[in-house]
């Protein structure tokens, strides 16, 4: 661990430290979150938190060490129903998530923190982390509650993705597996597995016009709805060099709007000197 890693986490710093960080203007937390789940017979289970722990990390090392932000521990279990057919996943409850993010929430707003971003890398829980910051930003009116997704928002992707990867590849194919293969190599089993809704269960291949698996009008599937292996993609092209380029444009990314975040006065909360 690089010492600007070691200067950003919050749970090395003393106590006094940890009240001086609070009281500095602007001051932020980053909680990278993730899960404990299948993924595939190629991806470790703990794929997602790796990815926001690791990106976060990477992040934070670009910024300047006078930018007033350090990262809670990460948060390994999460919301993963849709998997639990599958053995090796744990799932939280939804109410037991949801009540974890308003207890260390609320617990950052009283140390004095302006704001709490939510780093999260697991797609099958945004909604119930964007309705959790919202729940916390009534219960905590001071601290501004920012709940991110590691890969929203990122135009540049369909420069490094197919479009079918980018509709219908939304679980351990070809974006996962080629990040993984840049971030932990030694993690990636030997298999490269294509499964999923378009690519092995015909009867299904084919949603009624203005329908998908995601979007406007979603389904809430079950992964054995969809795959046998655990796999929803085609991971069959992924390379490691592939991942670097993904990893590039995540932490750019980021770097880019943590930095117009923490140069500005943005979000406005109630008692906020920002």
């Amino acid at each position: 661990m690089s010492m600007t890693s070691q200067l950003r986490r919050f749970d090395y710093l003393t106590w006094p430290k940890a009240k001086e960080a609070a009281n500095r203007e602007g001051s932020t937390l980053v909680w990278p979150l993730g899960a404990c789940e299948q993924h595939g017979p190629h991806l470790p289970l703990a794929t997602d938190n790796l990815f926001a722990e690791r990106i976060t990390k990477k992040v934070l090392e670009r910024l300047p060490e006078n930018k007033p932000i350090w990262m809670l521990p990460s948060q390994l279990l999460g919301f993963s129903p849709e998997h639990e057919s599958f053995p090796g996943t744990i799932s939280l409850s939804a109410k037991l998530l949801l009540d974890l993010v308003m207890e260390v929430g609320k617990q950052a707003s009283s140390i004095g923190f302006h704001r709490l971003l939510l780093f999260n890398a697991h797609g099958g829980q945004i909604g119930l982390l964007q309705a959790a910051a919202r729940q916390l930003r009534v219960q905590s009116p001071t601290m501004a509650v920012l709940p991110c997704f590691l890969w929203s928002g990122i135009s540049s992707l369909q420069e490094l993705l197919p479009l079918e990867e980018r509709q219908v590849g939304l679980h351990a194919g070809l974006a996962e597996t080629s990040l993984m293969l840049s971030l932990a190599p030694d993690l990636v089993g030997q298999e490269r597995p294509c499964d999923g809704e378009h690519f092995s269960k015909e009867a299904l291949a084919t949603p009624p016009k203005g329908w998908s698996l995601e979007g406007a009008a979603p389904w809430a599937w079950l992964t054995k709805d969809l795959s046998d292996s655990g796999v929803i993609g085609d991971s069959r092209a992924s390379t490691k060099s592939l991942g670097k380029e993904l990893e590039e444009v995540l932490v750019d990314h980021w770097v880019n709007l943590l930095t117009s975040l923490l140069e500005s006065e943005w979000p406005p909360v109630e008692g906020s000197q920002l």
